[in-house]
């Protein structure tokens, strides 16, 4: 974990199905993580399922996460954020292959 930093430095920029993760800060009860999506998908038979909750904000690119139960993918782009509660199963159906997708992901715990 670095103690300074660009949130834009050392960004994979060629497509792939694996997301690029970082973490930024850990500490009891908190973790900050950076992650970089070059037009992946999660894979169609997998569901996220934190046990912390998690707040994420798209720092530039789009991308499309569905909730369980829920019609349709939620759109994310450039400034959007979401917070997602402990055990809310989610999946990324989409992000753009023009450029990175950069998101922040803040997990902690509630209460």
């Amino acid at each position: 974990m670095r103690s300074h930093g660009n949130l834009f430095a050392d960004i994979a920029t060629t497509a792939s199905a694996e997301d690029q993760l970082e973490d930024l800060f850990a500490a009891r009860g908190v973790r900050i993580e950076r992650i970089v999506s070059n037009g992946g998908a999660s894979p169609p038979d997998v569901w996220y399922d934190e046990p912390r909750t998690e707040w994420v904000v798209m720092l530039s690119g789009a991308a499309e996460i569905l909730f369980e139960g829920e019609p349709a993918p939620r759109r994310l782009q450039h400034g959007d954020y979401l917070l997602i509660r402990p055990h809310q199963r989610h999946r990324v159906t989409w992000t753009t292959e023009e450029g990175p997708t950069v998101w922040l992901a803040i997990h902690f715990d509630e209460g």
